[in-house]
């Protein structure tokens, strides 16, 4: 598994309900269609912060998960909302764990 982390700083606070109905409604459907999609997440770290993770079953399809975010910026007309590039991380998983029970509880859903 493979992982990218995108940390968005700098948002406009008064957009943020904009961004996160844009992201569930569109963004999150085109992600979870690519190829190796596991899960993404897109959390509010408060302070104008949002960061977003995705988990692929490969680099390649961990990238072009990046290039789709790029896109959707752009043809959400959202780079007055997010005004500077997002601080990137990526790479294999190399540990993890998973509460088995959280999946039938509704409290993790699966793709």
């Amino acid at each position: 598994m493979y992982a990218t982390v995108r940390r968005y700083e700098g948002i406009d606070k008064t957009r943020f309900e904009e961004i996160t109905s844009k992201a569930t409604g569109t963004l999150v459907p085109k992600i979870s269609e690519l190829p190796g999609f596991a899960a993404y997440f897109l959390i509010d770290a408060g302070e104008g912060v949002f960061t977003s993770v995705g988990l692929f079953e490969s680099p390649e399809q961990a990238h072009e998960s990046t290039r789709l975010a790029a896109t959707w910026v752009r043809e959400e007309k959202l780079e007055t909302a997010l005004p500077n590039p997002p601080k990137m991380t990526a790479g294999p998983v190399v540990a993890e764990a998973w509460k088995t029970d959280a999946v039938t509880t509704g409290m993790l859903t699966p793709a």
